[in-house]
This record gives structure tokens, sequence and C-alpha cells, in this order.
């Protein structure tokens, strides 16, 4: 691929992290397109759901989207699905992110065809978020997916709760989220064994921008919630870093560890989730490295953020730029 050639990411999230046949399909949905590179797979069984991380030249990437809509359509009944993680259909959510030579407003106009085209052709619900969203109230994730999947038939009459495209309901495959927004990091902060849920969920309240019950958080760029990984044996404060440049992962990670011992509890490391920008990890890193050398910073990140926890973390095959 030229490097002078557009590139977008995708980011897509199933609601299937258990059938492996299931996993092979929408993987092969995404390889079988020319220009199209699946950069990381990350699978959750307790999670139930599968985040599938992919780049291209924007037709490239579109058309590898389109692919995984038409598996999950077929081979995932939302009716049967249950776990831990938020969801409102059989893909949940589907973001693109402009990485190179692609405005977002190109981006948005692209996520807008191919919302017409699921709705038309699928028969799915879609839901435009974030700069796609046509309308403010509509823009965050978290507002639209209220209720997951099981509150959608409460909504279906709602007049601000309308899909942009489709029907208003599709049992089968629930709905869908999908738009085009900045970068943003998925991460989870792990806690002991022996940590309740309940210490994760105020955890994550302490360190979420929106706080809780109208006091706010400490990082204004941070999503998180608190939650249970069976397959893990413990909780996890589940984070979504939706302001990178503003919020350094190290801060909020030592931040975290001293709000746990506070009440008695641990934390143990964390985990990324997908890629993650070098300039972000090797920001995490800076101040625990003596050289500023680049290697130097990226291993003091790994450390400090204590990401080989749950298996080795090797930091050249999760920085975005070094896949391509």
């Amino acid at each position: 691929m030229s490097n002078a050639a557009p590139l977008v990411e995708c980011i897509v999230n199933v609601s299937e992290g258990r059938d492996e046949a299931i996993l092979a399909a929408f993987s092969g949905a995404i390889t079988s397109v020319a220009g199209c590179k699946l950069l990381h797979q990350d699978a959750g069984a307790g999670a139930h759901r599968t985040v599938f991380t992919f780049a291209g030249t924007p037709e490239a990437v579109f058309k590898a989207a389109y692919n995984i809509y038409e598996v999950a359509a077929e081979r995932i009944d939302m009716r049967q699905h249950t776990g831990e993680h938020p969801r409102i259909g059989a893909v949940d959510v589907c973001p693109f992110v402009p990485i190179r030579g692609i405005s977002m407003a190109d981006l948005v106009a692209r996520t807008q065809v191919l919302g017409e085209v699921l709705g038309a052709e699928l028969n799915v619900p879609v839901f435009l978020y974030e700069e796609s969203a046509t309308a403010p109230h509509r823009k965050n994730l978290a507002a639209i997916r209220r209720g997951e999947y099981e509150g959608l038939s409460d909504r279906a009459n709602h007049p601000d709760w309308q899909p942009d495209y489709g029907p208003q309901l599709n049992p089968k495959f629930g709905a869908t989220v999908l738009g085009a927004r900045p970068f943003l990091i998925a991460w989870n902060i792990n806690l002991a064994p022996e940590v309740p849920v309940s210490v994760a969920k105020d955890l994550a309240a302490k360190l979420r921008g929106s706080g809780r019950k109208g006091v706010p958080g400490l990082f204004p760029g941070l999503k998180a919630i608190g939650w249970h990984i069976p397959e893990f044996g413990r909780c996890q404060i589940s984070c979504n870093v939706v302001d990178a440049e503003a919020t350094d992962l190290a801060k909020v990670y030592l931040t975290a560890v001293g709000l746990a011992e506070a009440v008695g509890a641990k934390v143990t490391g964390s985990e990324l989730i997908g890629l993650i920008p070098e300039k972000y990890l090797r920001r995490a890193g800076k101040s625990f490295s003596f050289g500023g050398e680049r290697e130097e910073e990226l291993e003091a990140a790994v450390a400090v953020l204590g990401l080989n926890d749950l298996g080795v973390f090797d930091w050249r095959g999760r920085v975005l730029e070094g896949l391509f």
C-alpha cells in the first residue's frame, strides 16, 4: 500500500466471543477484501464479544464492514445472546477512524451511505453516532445503547429514538450503532480476584468524566464501567479513553491504584484491547524511563501499566503505525 494512499481504520465490535466458527467467518469477511488488512482480533468469552480491528483504503474498509454485517445477520441471533458487556445488536458498534489522507467529513458521508445500505439490504436498524450523529442527543454511544438490546422494543415508538435507517425493530439482529469518530483507546484496569464488582463500579464512577449522580469524575476524557469477567476470575474497570490527547494512561492507572488502596483493594495490572497509536503508549512511559529513547519509553509504559498481567504483551504488535 502506498504511503500516499488514504488510510481508514475500523474497530468493529460484534456480539460473539465464543463460537470459533463464527469468529472465523468474521475474520474471513475482512481478509477476503483486497486492500484491507486485519490488524487485531480480541475475543472475550465472558463479555461474549469480539473486537476486530482492520484498516486499509476507504473503499476496502467499508466493503469489509458490510461483509461483517452480512455474517452477523446470518449467524447471530440476539434473542439467545447473553454477556457481560453492554450491547444493542449483533454488530453492536462499528466506528470508522481517519488515519491518513481522508477528512472526517468524507468519512461521515461514507458512514451515511453504509447506514442506508444496511437498512435497505439487510433490514438492520441503524443509529448514527459521534461525528455522524444526526442530533446532539444521539452523539454518545452510551445514550443510544441505554436499555441495551432488551430495551429496544420499549423505545421503538419514542420520537427521539427512531433509527436513522432501516426498520424500527429487527428482533434477530437487534440494532447497530455506526459512525465516524476520532481515535479511542479501549483499555481495562484489572483488580485482584477478591475485589467485588461493587468496588469496581465505584472506582469506575470516580475515574470517569461523567462521575455519578451529578458529581463529575477525575478524568473528563475517560468513560468507564465496572464489571466481572468470569474467564479471568476477577473484576475490571473497563475504560474507553475518548480524548486520548488530554488523558494520560499512566495518570489514570496510578490514580486507580491509589483509589483502590484507599478502600483496601488492589490493582494488579491492565489490559489493552486492540491497537494504540505509538505516541499515547510512549507518553505513558516517558516519566518512567531515563534515556528518552523510543524503545525504552515503550518498555517503561508496558511495565508501569502492568500490561503483562493477563499474558505476555509485546508492544511491537500493538502499536498501530508499526503494522503499516
